[in-house]
């Protein structure tokens, strides 16, 4: 039996999620699996709502659009109040609780890692928080493998910008654990 992954990657204009999407599917593709990534943002492009979203299957997809998500990432708290309540019943949600303070769906499962902070604290660069956030979603949910995610990360950087990156990755994969590893019985 093989697992579709609905992922929503939400957050504001300017965060890199839609890099972040772009990067994820590229490692979907490197671990061998189905994947269809789209994206949207709002006018203003920088600050504006924006989501990127990526299904992951071994099965051929034939929809290409996230209804309900089986892994929510929220990076502000805009794109929480207005995508928290798409989520599957189980659906694995990580909040940046660096931005994102007001918790309202009771729906899923909750993460709440400061993703930003953790960004600026490991690297001094909060633009690395997408990289970190990816990490995160890798070390909570598997959904690609670290290996696929690293070199998907290193094709899609700037060029010198590899350990800074590599950097915000490992900080991310090993909150995403830590994060786990507190929340099993």
């Amino acid at each position: 039996m093989s697992k579709t992954w609905n992922i929503r990657l939400s957050g504001t204009g300017g965060q890199g999620l839609i890099l972040g999407g772009i990067i994820l599917a590229s490692a979907a593709v490197l671990d061998g699996n189905n994947t269809v990534q789209s994206q949207s943002y709002g006018p203003e492009a920088r600050g504006g709502a924006s989501k990127a979203e990526v299904i992951i299957s071994q099965e051929e997809i034939f929809y290409p659009k996230v209804e309900n998500a089986d892994i929510f990432l929220s990076m502000s708290q805009p794109a929480y109040r207005k995508y928290s309540s798409q989520v599957k019943e189980d659906a694995i949600i990580i909040i940046d609780s660096t931005l994102v303070k007001d918790l309202t769906q009771e729906k899923g499962k909750y993460y709440q890692i400061p993703i930003t902070e953790l960004a600026k604290q490991e690297t001094g660069r909060e633009m690395t928080a997408n990289i970190v956030a990816l990490g995160v979603i890798a070390g909570i949910t598997g959904v690609v493998s670290e290996d696929a995610l690293r070199k998907a990360v290193l094709a899609r950087i700037p060029a010198g910008t590899e350990e800074l990156n590599e950097k915000a990755l490992n900080a991310g994969i090993r909150s995403g654990r830590e994060a786990l590893n507190n929340t099993k019985d």
